[in-house]
């Protein structure tokens, strides 16, 4: 039995925010809830945190139904974005505030909180004022406050949304290893692709209040299951096509072979190319009649280990692509061939 079932969740405000729901988290597990603004993902969070109560559906948590249980019985630990620290507290109390709520003796109360600032390496900032501290720091303070008196499940609401993008990256890292050394359970809620990515061990897209596609990370982003997941993980090269009867897709750009094409033939289908699946080919092989991709260079732009090239095809359409190591790069105007690779080739159903 997962540790955290959802079933059939709907919440109403002016609009639907929530729409038939049903998700399960199993112990130990991260979960990302991703998704742009005004999704539900918080609307969720806030519901499974007792801070809103559903209209109807059910949130089970260790096999008991905890759907009207209120929040301080649920023993969950939240942390936002804005971090909520205590300013006129130093480093030590704000994360042992949570724990003197507890009705802790003093000594235990010590003990935990140094064990947390340990944990999160604030060992040496524990008399400094939160206001003195840069925006990592400030993070750390909350996650270690958070996580001080142990909660059941922790969710993490964007909060690494106020930090710079360096700083983001290297935080949730840090994040992602302290909840796996506590073998914690816990909801990120995020609009970004690719901190869901660093961060979860299953992620749940999100569209208008409804869960489109949950799965892990790297079925995600192989396998997005609609256009609609696909475009939100930033892909653009969506091609229409239909199955032709040898396995392969055509297209008005040509046939492409798939590594795992499993519809029958003449299923109407969306055939995605990765940014990642074409190379430069030095010349167009005669020999070579499918998988080849010819244009124009539409734009280019350099992000260190590659140029991402916009390649103009036929009818107005401009397909993007990652190519390494490319010396010289292609010029505007330019007229280049590529050869796309099955292997890093999408199905859409």
């Amino acid at each position: 039995m997962a540790l955290l079932e959802i079933n059939n969740l709907e919440k109403t405000f002016d609009q639907p925010a929530v729409r038939d729901i049903s998700l399960t988290l199993e112990q130990g597990r991260i979960l990302c809830l991703l998704g742009p603004s005004g999704c539900g993902k918080t609307t969720l969070l806030r519901l499974i945190a007792g801070l809103e109560q559903p209209d109807q559906g059910n949130i089970f948590f260790d096999g008991r139904d905890v759907t009207r249980k209120p929040v301080h019985l649920r023993k969950f630990g939240m942390m936002f974005q804005e971090f909520a620290l205590f300013p006129h507290k130093n480093v030590f109390d704000n994360v042992a505030f949570g724990l003197q709520m507890l009705d802790l003796d003093a000594g235990q109360v010590e003990m935990q909180t140094r064990a947390m600032l340990s944990l999160t390496g604030l060992e040496d900032l524990r008399e400094r004022n939160v206001a003195e501290l840069s925006g990592g720091e400030r993070q750390r303070v909350a996650l270690a406050r958070s996580l001080a008196p142990k909660p059941r499940l922790l969710m993490l609401d964007e909060p690494l949304g106020s930090l710079d993008r360096a700083l983001r990256e290297r935080l949730l890292l840090e994040i992602r290893s302290i909840l796996k050394e506590l073998r914690m359970t816990a909801i990120f809620v995020t609009h970004d692709q690719s901190e869901a990515f660093s961060v979860a061990d299953d992620i749940a897209v999100m569209h208008a209040g409804r869960v489109v596609q949950a799965d892990t990370p790297e079925s995600l982003y192989m396998h997005p299951r609609s256009v609609l997941v696909a475009q939100f993980l930033g892909f653009k090269n969506l091609l229409p096509g239909r199955v032709t009867e040898a396995g392969g897709i055509k297209t008005d750009l040509g046939t492409f072979y798939p590594a795992h094409v499993d519809e029958p033939e003449g299923k109407k289908v969306t055939l995605l190319l990765r940014p990642e699946s074409a190379g430069m080919a030095e010349e167009k092989d005669p020999d070579i009649t499918s998988g080849i991709i010819s244009g124009r260079v539409a734009g280019r732009l350099f992000i260190g280990r590659s140029f991402r090239v916009g390649v103009a095809v036929e009818n107005d359409l401009v397909l993007t692509f990652d190519l390494p190591n490319l010396h010289p790069p292609p010029l505007l105007g330019e007229r280049i061939v590529l050869q796309t690779n099955s292997a890093m080739m999408s199905l859409i159903p």
